[in-house]
């Protein structure tokens, strides 16, 4: 605003700010995808605040390889609102960036092979460029994350006396309890493949658009997911629309204490950090649902090899195996991860870690974040 009067932008202006050519903003303008609604005092059309904000979304879903009816479509969407499109967008982007980090990581790993003359097969070669995160990671899934009995109780008493379950997000089916009826949600083909014979009836539906009526579930559980969804608040929202009861186990990204407390993101992965940018608070996750967070205490023996499982077995983190089964290794980038277990190595075998880290070996569980959602 200047003075009283807004100060609208000329359609060259907006061109050299968006980084397009005057003729896309024209051909915007016929097709009525975005059309300047104001004018200057000169008299020439130019762009509104509102103009600009509707420009942003479509360059943003455009440059996300979305056709132009297909964009249409989004923008005009009568039921989301700036804020929305914001995080639609949010979490589209970190899903690219996920699917680029797997893919740099097999293309890393080829070069790796070929240096040594090992040439990898052309099923191998192409299977890289179809892979999304948890394709890249999901293969190791059923070795080293596994329900921990201890964790699973917590979760299951906050299910209450629920009889029919929705488990989103439900991957390999590790916490699902045995004695409910059980219905899974998993948008990963790799993961959907991997759940024992047996196990609960699982649909392909993403947590943000869940193909199920409005109090359809008694409760509805979310476990260690929620920070792999593109729009965790969306899908907050859902889990509140088709349960009476919702119940998540997830982490607080706000909190930096725990990140400190933990030795692994303090002393090696301070890029770990970078994955938090942007990531709902804690607040706003429990606001999603209407509910409180309890803080879950992660034993030394812990079963199920997430991230932090390892706080007092740092010689896990050395294991192969047990990285490709958590995604932060993975979203860090092969650069990180290789100077990270490089310098853990190190550090044990010189004695600096148990140094630095003495006062962990007296403790049996420790705080590092995790939080459990209920509503």
């Amino acid at each position: 605003m200047v003075g009283d009067v807004e100060e609208h932008l000329t359609v060259g202006r907006v061109a050299a700010l968006a980084g397009v050519s005057v003729r896309t903003l024209h051909h915007y303008d016929e097709i009525g995808l975005v059309q300047p609604s104001a004018r200057t005092a000169a008299g020439y059309r130019a762009y509104s605040a509102g103009d600009v904000e509707r420009l942003r979304e479509v360059l943003a879903y455009r440059r996300l390889g979305f056709g132009l009816r297909e964009i249409a479509d989004l923008v005009d969407d009568p039921a989301t609102d700036a804020v929305a499109h914001l995080h639609r967008l949010r979490g589209l982007l970190l899903e690219q960036r996920d699917r680029a980090a797997a893919t740099l990581m097999a293309i890393d790993r080829e070069l790796e092979a070929r240096a040594m003359g090992i040439r990898t097969t052309p099923e191998e070669q192409l299977k890289v460029f179809g892979a999304q995160l948890y394709e890249a990671i999901g293969s190791a899934y059923p070795a080293t994350r596994r329900t921990e009995p201890r964790i699973a109780a917590r979760i299951w008493d906050a299910l209450g006396d629920a009889r029919t379950v929705l488990n989103v997000g439900a991957g390999t089916g590790s916490y699902e309890p045995p004695d409910r009826d059980v219905t899974a949600v998993e948008p990963s083909a790799v993961m959907r493949a991997q759940r024992p014979a047996g196990a609960a009836r699982c649909v392909a539906a993403s947590a943000e658009s869940l193909p199920f009526a409005d109090r359809s579930f008694d409760a509805a559980m979310a476990v260690s997911t929620v920070h792999h969804w593109p729009d965790p608040v969306a899908g907050l929202r859902e889990m509140r629309r088709v349960a009476r009861r919702v119940v998540v186990f997830t982490y607080d990204a706000c909190d930096t204490g725990w990140r400190e407390r933990f030795w692994l993101t303090r002393d090696y992965l301070p890029e770990f950090a970078d994955l938090l940018v942007g990531w709902p608070s804690l607040a706003d996750l429990t606001r999603a649902i209407g509910g409180r967070a309890e803080p879950v205490l992660i034993p030394w023996d812990c079963a199920d090899g997430f991230f932090e499982a390892h706080w007092r077995r740092p010689e896990a983190y050395l294991d192969e195996h047990v990285r490709r089964a958590v995604s932060v290794w993975t979203r860090v980038g092969p650069q990180a991860e290789r100077r990270a277990v490089g310098r853990l190595r190190d550090d044990l075998s010189s004695g600096r870690w148990a140094e630095r880290n003495r006062d962990l070996v007296a403790l049996d569980a420790a705080e590092l974040g995790l939080r459990l959602l209920v509503a």
